[in-house]
């Protein structure tokens, strides 16, 4: 059967899947964003911007991976720009390749880079705050099987960073490159994740003004549901809950740690704790699709959604140096329907999807990218309007929210009888 020419979210799909090759005489380094190994390692491969009629996607395709040397995307130059031409029926599509910012270079005031401070991964900027996550120290390794973490911070980041050299990022991040959303996350730490980002949450909010969310391994029990109540009250915007299996044996056997430490349901009671006090799709449970069947995907997406939560679904990536390196790669048709059942569930749910203001992820294809996947109906074009007028509205809520402001909390913080102190 021949290869139909793709929208632009069906080539958003279908380049996860089979990744991409890059023409000899192609120098996108040149014009570019380099490919970086940082944090997990999901975002290592080239950062591409395609073109639509509805939206720009963001995408950060394979090209170091081995199922990239069989794709049948080709990246090449044609003048001044740039296209991925498929081989298989020789269609091409324009894309842009976004250029490095200028601040990646520069020092902070402590001499670090600042791209070993933080990376922008579409147009957010995402920081790993602390150490490597204690999952690769443990006899034998406990890490999640498709993560490089322990490969990576101290390596290619920076492992600690000050909150001066993340001010300073954020702060130019937020000048040069029109950063709005700032992503704190860290890999497990004994418990104290979320203390541990707590005063970088705090610095970013009152000195520089942006949205900030935060991801770590969440408490083992409800006693430890209080540090969400406090990192709201210091600034954070957004929790997302990296539970990447809805099958209870995939996320024994491919989360070891998470599963051996706080187990899945330690994920669901964060989430179902958080949501419940936030204005709907203020939080997110993060998944992978394309390695545990895919009904367990699709039941993944309903349950975030129930619970008025944003689904962040990752299309697996087998990333060099994790366990999972030579894993296949997911099957394009089982992704589109995994991602059109993402938009149509978030419709159902009411999740506001597209709202805040210059927010694209790179590494997943975003609940918005995926309405190219549903015919354009009457209600399509009703629902786009509707989406248009309370963009509109929000409009005033973010432009307060990017401003330098004061918090209520402080990071001393009562837990019953004890307290806790963020040195």
């Amino acid at each position: 059967m021949s290869v139909l020419r793709r929208n632009p979210c069906e080539l958003e799909i279908d380049l996860f899947c089979r990744g991409l090759r890059i023409d000899a005489a192609a120098r996108p380094g040149d014009d570019g964003r380099p490919v970086t190994r940082t944090r997990a390692g999901l975002g290592s491969g080239l950062e591409l911007v395609l073109p639509g009629d509805l939206k720009d996607l963001w995408v950060n395709v394979p090209v170091e991976e081995d199922f990239a040397a069989s794709s049948p995307f080709v990246l090449e130059r044609v003048d001044a720009g740039w296209v991925v031409r498929d081989e298989r029926n020789a269609e091409r599509y324009v894309v842009r390749l976004p250029a490095e910012p200028d601040w990646y270079e520069t020092p902070t005031t402590s001499g670090t880079r600042m791209r070993d401070v933080g990376v922008l991964q579409g147009t957010y900027l995402g920081i790993y705050v602390s150490n490597s996550c204690m999952y690769w120290y443990k006899e034998p390794a406990q890490n999640c099987r498709f993560c490089t973490t322990g490969f990576n911070v101290g390596v290619n980041e920076v492992a600690e960073k000050s909150i001066e050299d993340v001010v300073e990022t954020a702060a130019r991040a937020k000048a040069e490159s029109g950063v709005t959303f700032v992503h704190f996350n860290t890999g497990y730490q004994n418990g104290r994740g979320l203390q541990q980002i707590a005063p970088y949450v705090k610095a970013v909010k009152e000195r520089v003004g942006a949205l900030i969310g935060v991801q770590a391994v969440p408490p083992k029990d409800a006693s430890g549901l209080w540090q969400y109540d406090w990192l709201r009250d210091l600034g954070a915007d957004h929790f997302s809950f990296c539970y990447e299996f809805h099958s209870p044996d995939a996320f024994n056997e491919f989360l070891p740690g998470k599963a051996a430490t706080v187990g899945q349901g330690a994920f669901f009671r964060a989430l179902e704790y958080c949501q419940k006090k936030m204005p709907k799709g203020s939080c997110s449970g993060e998944i992978i699709a394309g390695v545990e069947p895919i009904e367990a995907t699709l039941a993944a997406i309903d349950y975030i959604t129930a619970h008025g939560a944003f689904p962040t679904v990752c299309i697996f990536r087998p990333v060099v140096g994790s366990d999972m390196e030579h894993w296949p790669s997911p099957d394009y048709e089982d992704m589109r329907r995994v991602m059109e059942h993402m938009y149509r569930a978030c419709r159902k749910a009411g999740i506001p999807i597209g709202l805040a203001p210059n927010i694209e992820v790179s590494l997943i294809v975003n609940p918005d990218d995926a309405q190219y996947l549903v015919p354009r109906t009457f209600g399509f074009h009703m629902q786009r309007l509707k989406q248009r007028v309370l963009k509109s509205l929000a409009g005033f809520h973010f432009r307060r929210a990017l401003k330098p402001q004061p918090v209520r909390g402080d990071l001393m913080r009562p837990q019953r009888e004890a307290s806790v102190v963020i040195r």
